[in-house]
């Protein structure tokens, strides 16, 4: 094997134990242990037959990877990376992302080996089983220790290691200082055929070659393999190249398998790199030993009694030893956590200098590191008086809270998919993210110091990089997202698993209507409400005006194991000031207008609040009392104790109750006995903003109209009657 040279600004940032002149500054990777070719060997038979053995044991799993990235895991957990065994929680630590998370396997195995205390033998062997106290789930979760992030669906992984980056950049332009690195840790990321094929995978891969992140460095597991057979059965792309166009620097390893010191001299040099993320290509072969090697049946299943007898004899053990791990391979481990706890004591001293030499700072930086916000953070959001009295739509609304809040709260990263003028999440004296030495043709350029973020016309990639920046550690940074309601569809899977993950962000999402009008069914939204109002752990808050707007961020602000989405409108919206109330959307509804002996009730929802209010004024004409209730999030309604909620929709009345909102019905049955909804069998309609709501029956004489029918005979057949039965009231459905 050739002597590598690694360079100087490395060595000192590497766990290698280093031969030679430390003055020197340089070191012969030959000269390591990695020189022992035999005990090389022994570590990746032994890791090959303990991951054959673990799927047997449960005729399930996925072994075919993990056997293949063997050699991978060596260089990196033992070599290379970052971080404590004994403190998996130490701030500066590298980060390290599982994108192809079925390989699960393969990081719990070298968890165990390299001494993470919860990961022992007998959890290794709870993989696949009935076991509910398992810590090797059938995909790494967030919720179990050494886990930075939960992965599975494909392409997610890459995403939030683009986040976890990121959040490092910005935090070491923030607070490092000449001579005191506070942060300056790696992210690893493992990746498989699979992730280059996921759009959210390609999207984030740009995005981080634009931004420079040279602290990013994904390793390609490339065994050429997915579910259905070879990668060429549907992908024949140069993948080095198109890696190289997105701004990366590409390594490649030849043999994967069985070159471990090959494999550290590419880490060492991507740890290096100063100014590109790294992508480093290996070749593996999946299923390395046994008899399915290199096909897509050594991928998910698996291997057999007989085949997995036959790797263990082909490896010199007994195949009657299961889940051998001799001594030799454990002591071959133990170095890494005395280094782990080095590089701890390492980072306490420079955090106490800096202490020292930059008193604000540090204190700022120890508050972030707690992931505490500051305590007064409530009082930074405007008043009701404060607020116009005038039609306002709740986007501009949210502009009025969220940007006093983003202007002092160093934990915001507010970003938008490239719709900056639409969604008002751009505050006065903002500073982009953006790497410093790009200067756009527009000329709008930023540092890594900045915290607001242009993610492009990138949806899916923005809410699950996002995930990422929570995930660097809690509190630290609170991500703010935006865009269109309608393209959150298009986010969906990434707010699914920062809801998963319960981790705090907050998801502007304007033009929710069909008030958005002239951009027609595309951009109109009437059925995603019901998807995130059944996501779980997920706050879907649709304020009627600026005070519940108010209301809706202290929410988001107050979940700290919860994301939010913000629904807003771009249309104007009639305020009600002696009315609304920030403290009524905190208990998901309230009344906001009362009425003794009242005949119905009136839940009105966010944009379509006006047509609760006005047609309420109707009815009272027509000598029917109405009632009206504010309904911004069932989820927060759900929280309250049965006796404010029965005070609320008055459920001891005998009256019925009425939800008007310009979206499909599902879900309100739980709450009214009818609905003044959308259609359930079209979507919306091309015409101004006003004439669509018109267009559809939301007037609110026909409402009003519907509203008294449908009282008149609730009184005449009694409200028995009506019991398994939700009344759609809206009769004007056009047809397509």
């Amino acid at each position: 094997m050739a002597s590598v040279t690694i360079p100087a600004s490395t060595v000192e940032h590497l766990p290698l134990t280093l031969s030679g002149s430390e003055s020197q500054k340089t070191a012969d990777i030959s000269t390591l242990e990695l020189k022992d070719n035999e005990k090389t060997s022994l570590l990746l038979r032994t890791f090959r037959c303990l991951i054959a053995d673990l799927c047997e044991q449960f005729k399930g799993g996925h072994p075919g990877s993990a056997m293949g990235m063997a050699a991978i895991g060596v260089a990196l957990w033992k070599y290379v990376m970052r971080y404590s065994p004994e403190n998996p929680n130490f701030f500066n630590r590298d980060r390290f992302v599982l994108s192809n998370g079925h390989c699960c396997l393969w990081q719990y195995s070298f968890m165990h080996l390299v001494g993470y205390k919860n990961m022992t033998i007998d959890q290794l062997k709870s993989y696949h089983s009935k076991r509910t106290d398992s810590l090797c789930p059938g995909h790494p979760e967030i919720e179990h220790e050494g886990i930075e992030v939960t992965t599975g669906p494909l392409g997610q992984g890459i995403a939030n290691a683009v986040g976890l980056a990121m959040a490092t950049k910005h935090l070491a332009a923030t607070y490092n200082k000449p001579g005191f690195e506070l942060v300056n840790n790696k992210t690893w990321c493992m990746i498989g055929d699979a992730c280059l094929q996921e759009g959210v995978g390609l999207e984030a891969i740009s995005l981080a070659g634009h931004f420079r992140l040279n602290n990013l460095i994904v390793v390609y597991d490339n065994n050429q393999i997915t579910c259905d057979g070879s990668v060429d059965l549907t992908n024949t792309e140069d993948v080095n190249a198109k890696m190289v166009a997105c701004g990366w620097k590409v390594i490649d390893v030849l043999d994967g398998n069985h070159d471990v010191e090959g494999i550290v001299s590419a880490l060492v040099e991507a740890r290096a790199s100063t100014d590109r993320p790294v992508f480093i290509n290996i070749r593996t072969v999946i299923g390395i030993g046994s008899k399915v090697a290199g096909d897509a049946k050594a991928h998910g299943a698996a291997f057999g009694p007989e085949d997995v007898a036959n790797i263990k004899k082909n490896s010199g053990f007994d195949a009657q030893q299961f889940f051998h791990i001799p001594q030799e391979v454990y002591d071959y481990f133990a170095s890494v956590r005395g280094q782990g706890r080095q590089f701890e004591a390492e980072w306490d001293q420079v955090v106490s200098a800096y202490s020292k030499e930059y008193p604000e700072l540090a204190a700022e930086f120890a508050c972030r590191v707690r992931g505490d916000f500051p305590k007064d953070w409530a009082d930074i959001i405007p008043k009701k008086e404060d607020f116009p009295t005038t039609p306002t739509p709740s986007r501009k609304s949210a502009g009025l809270v969220c940007n006093p809040l983003a202007a002092k709260l160093n934990n915001f990263m507010v970003g938008t998919a490239d719709l900056s003028p639409s969604v008002n999440m751009a505050w006065n004296g903002k500073v982009d993210f953006q790497n410093p030495d790009l200067r756009p043709s527009c000329g709008i350029s930023g540092e890594y110091t900045g915290r607001y973020i242009h993610w492009g016309v990138r949806e899916h990639a923005m809410a699950s990089i996002s995930n990422g920046l929570a995930a660097f550690n809690k509190g630290t940074i609170l991500p703010v997202t935006s865009s269109f309601f309608m393209f959150y569809i298009y986010a969906a899977p990434g707010v699914r698993m920062g809801a998963l993950q319960r981790l705090q962000s907050i998801h502007i999402a304007t033009h929710d209507s069909i008030g958005t009008g002239e951009d027609g069914p595309t951009h109109q939204p009437i059925e995603l409400a019901a998807l995130y109002r059944a996501m779980p752990n997920l706050q879907y808050i649709r304020p009627c005006d600026s005070e519940e707007t108010a209301g809706a961020f202290i929410a988001a602000l107050s979940a700290r194991e919860t994301p939010t989405i913000i629904s807003l409108s771009r249309q104007n919206l009639q305020q009600y000031p002696q009315h609304s109330s920030r403290e009524g959307v905190l208990k998901g509804a309230y009344v906001l207008i009362e009425e003794q002996d009242a005949d119905v009730t009136l839940i009105g929802v966010g944009a379509e609040m006006v047509f609760a209010v006005e047609a309420r004024n109707v009815l009272k004409q027509q000598g029917v009392k109405a009632r009206v209730v504010s309904f911004p999030c069932h989820r927060l309604f759900e929280k309250q104790n049965l006796e404010y909620k029965a005070q609320v929709l008055q459920y001891r009345a005998g009256i019925p109750r009425v939800a008007i909102e310009a979206y499909a019905a599902m879900g309100w049955e739980r709450y009214a006995d009818a609905g003044y909804s959308m259609s359930t069998d079209r979507f919306g309609h091309s015409l101004p903003g006003a004439e669509a709501y018109e267009y559809f029956g939301f007037n609110p004489t026909k409402i009003a109209t519907e509203v008294q029918s449908f009282v008149a005979e609730w009184k005449q057949r009694g409200p028995e009657a009506f019991r398994g039965e939700f009344r759609d009231l809206n009769k004007t459905h056009p047809s397509h």
